[in-house]
């Protein structure tokens, strides 16, 4: 017989949790993003680039809205923007205030030495209106800085209306806002779209969701972030595997099943995967401890 101190070491040594330990997770591979594309004003669609099953890259132009309106109305802010601009650097009137008060100064000033000299030379009704004349060229140059900081302030509204009017040019242009595939056209050249109406839409396919289920036994609280590789079988390439990472882990547990619920966005190299698709998920790592 063992003495009772070596069975307590095999008992110790064969109840020693692993230290690590695989998880596999059945899943099902859905769209991480789609995106309906609406019109951004209303109007005729003059034209529509893409088709079903198409991919295409962010910022492709997808359709086009009849734009002769306000491509009339942006050339209109510009020349009203550049009129202004005009204005405000037009300064003619501050110089020419500015020198008629240099004139009637050096008037007044030749008119005071004139009565240092000789008294009386110049009579007190005289000497008030060069005063006045002085006065009211030094108004007329604030006046003229006044106008002048007035005519900057309508160029920089004029220059914000002809902003606004290229922007809703730029509306009539209807763009891709991610990369992916165009899974629904719904609006065709010569249909009448508002704001808001859906055009195009699109199925971002460079990442892919990864969604499955863990048993209780396997959760643990550091699940997320942690990396997984997504086995699938493909057409040409049975037990294909793509790199991902857990995302989402459910809050709750399910009581029927005692499984918790888990996503992992996987890099979709090749977009050789598929929305629809069935994986295998496997987590690396730590074995859960009892």
């Amino acid at each position: 017989m063992f003495p009772s101190c070596c069975l307590l070491v095999v008992a110790a040594t064969a109840a020693a949790p692993r230290e690590s330990a695989t998880v596999e997770i059945l899943s099902l591979l859905r769209p991480v993003e789609q995106v309906d594309v609406p019109a951004g004003e209303p109007g005729v669609l003059a034209s529509v680039g893409v088709a079903e099953g198409q991919l295409v890259a962010a910022g492709a132009v997808l359709a086009g809205i009849d734009d002769a309106e306000a491509r009339a109305a942006e050339e209109h802010a510009l020349a009203e923007f550049e009129l202004a601009g005009s204005n405000a650097a037009n300064t003619v009137s501050v110089r020419f205030a500015k020198k008629a008060v240099e004139v009637a100064q050096a008037e007044l000033r030749r008119s005071k030495e004139s009565n240092e000299k000789y008294q009386k030379s110049i009579s007190e009704s005289e000497m008030d209106r060069l005063r006045l004349t002085v006065e009211k060229g030094l108004l007329e140059v604030e006046q003229a800085e006044h106008t002048l900081r007035v005519a900057d302030f309508q160029r920089r509204m004029k220059e914000s209306d002809y902003r606004a009017a290229q922007q809703r040019v730029l509306r009539h242009t209807i763009t891709a806002p991610l990369g992916g595939i165009v899974v629904l056209v719904s609006r065709h050249r010569g249909e009448w779209v508002k704001p808001g109406d859906s055009v195009v839409r699109i199925l971002r396919l460079d990442r892919l969701r990864a969604e499955g289920f863990i048993k209780l036994q396997s959760w643990r609280d550091d699940l997320g972030g942690r990396p997984v590789r997504l086995v699938v079988d493909l057409p040409q390439t049975p037990g294909a595997e793509f790199p991902g990472k857990v995302v989402f882990v459910d809050p709750e547990i399910d009581p029927v099943n005692a499984q918790v619920r888990v996503w992992a966005e996987v890099e979709n190299r090749g977009l050789r995967l598929r929305p629809g698709m069935r994986a295998k998920m496997i987590l690396e790592g730590p074995e859960p401890k009892p």
